[in-house]
C-alpha cells in the first residue's frame, strides 16, 4: 500500500515503545525551545525488550510510517530496542520507498560517540533490556569506533516495570538495582564507564549511583542524544529547514490517555494532553 505522505515543514517525530522516551524528549525540548515535537508511546503493547527482532521491526515500522503521515520529515526511535533491532531495516528497505529525503534516527550511536573520551580502563558496561543486549547492538557500534574497548552487557529485566509500575523510589528497587550492578562488575571488575542503555533508566539514577562503586562513570543517554540531534540539525540544514518551529508538543499513546498522562507526569514532571492512535489502523 503507497501511503500519501505530507509534504509541508513538521514536527520532529519522538518514538518509544513506552514512557522511557520522554527522558529523551525533555532534553530534546530543553536543547531545541524553538522545535515542534510529537512523542508517540506504543504503550498497549509495551515492553518492547522481550520481543523478536521482526515483531519489533513491524510494530517500530508502524509507528514511524504513522509519525510520517502526521508530518513529521526527521523521526528519532527515542528506545535502545527499536534502535537496536529495527533502524537499520528501516533506513536501508522502507525510507526509500516511503520518501528517501525523510530520515529515521536512533539513540545508540550518538550514546556510544563519547566512549571513547570517557574511559580510561577501556572497559566498559552496558545495562540495558534483555532484548537490547543480546542485539549486541552497543557491542558492535564501540567495536566500531573504539575497536580496543573490551564490553559486557547486563540484562536487567526488571528495572522497567519498577519504572513503569512507579516502584522506581521503592524499598523492592533497591535490591534488583544493585543486584544487576553487582552481576556486572563480577563479570568484569576493570569496568570504568557504565552506560545506561535503555530510556526508563535516568529515573533510577538516583539508586545506581548509591550501588555503583565510585569512580565509575555513568553515561545517561538524554542530554548526548539531544547534542546530537542540534548538531545534525546544523549539520543539515535541509532537514532543520523542513521542521518546523513554534515550541509546541503533541503527545499521542496507543493505550488509555488518561493512564498514560498519569504516568508521564512522573517523567515529565508536568501535565499533559494526550489523544489516542491505534497504530493497527
Amino acid at each position: 500500500m503507497k501511503h500519501i505522505l505530507p509534504s509541508q515543514p513538521g514536527p520532529i517525530g519522538v518514538f518509544d515503545s513506552g514512557y522511557g522516551g520522554l527522558t529523551i524528549l525533555s532534553q530534546f525540548r530543553e536543547i531545541l525551545p524553538q522545535n515542534d515535537f510529537i512523542y508517540l508511546g506504543d504503550n498497549a503493547r509495551t515492553p518492547y525488550g522481550t520481543r523478536s527482532f521482526e515483531i519489533v521491526y513491524e510494530f517500530t515500522l508502524q509507528a514511524v510510517t504513522r509519525l510520517f503521515e502526521l508530518g513529521c520529515h526527521l523521526v528519532i526511535l527515542a528506545c535502545n530496542t527499536a534502535s537496536a533491532k529495527a533502524l537499520r531495516s528501516i533506513q536501508i528497505n522502507d525510507l526509500p520507498r516511503l520518501d528517501p529525503d525523510r530520515r529515521v534516527l536512533g539513540v545508540i550511536r550518538p550514546t556510544v560517540e563519547c566512549i571513547g573520551d570517557i574511559t580510561r580502563s577501556r572497559h566498559v558496561g552496558i545495562l540495558a533490556t534483555a532484548g537490547t543486549i543480546k542485539s549486541e547492538s552497543y557491542v558492535m557500534e564501540i567495536r566500531k569506533l573504539f575497536p580496543e574497548i573490551k564490553v559486557t552487557g547486563q540484562a536487567c529485566p526488571m528495572w522497567v516495570p519498577l519504572v513503569e509500575y512507579n516502584e522506581a523510589q521503592s524499598p523492592g528497587a533497591d535490591y534488583f538495582v544493585q543486584k544487576y550492578i553487582d552481576e556486572l562488575l563480577t563479570r568484569d571488575d576493570q569496568i570504568d564507564t557504565v552506560v545506561l542503555g535503555c530510556t526508563h533508566y535516568p529515573l533510577l539514577l538516583g539508586k545506581i549511583k548509591q550501588y555503583m562503586p565510585e569512580g565509575i562513570h555513568i553515561v545517561s543517554q538524554g542530554e548526548l542524544v539531544a547534542h546530537s540531534l542540534r548538531d545534525y540539525l546544523n549539520r543539515h540544514p535541509e532537514m532543520s529547514a523542513r521542521c518546523t518551529r513554534g515550541g509546541q508538543c503533541k503527545y499521542f499513546t496507543t493505550e488509555a490517555e488518561e493512564k498514560f498522562a498519569d504516568s508521564a507526569s512522573a517523567f515529565l514532571k508536568e501535565t499533559i494532553q494526550v489523544s489516542h492512535l491505534d497504530l493497527n489502523d
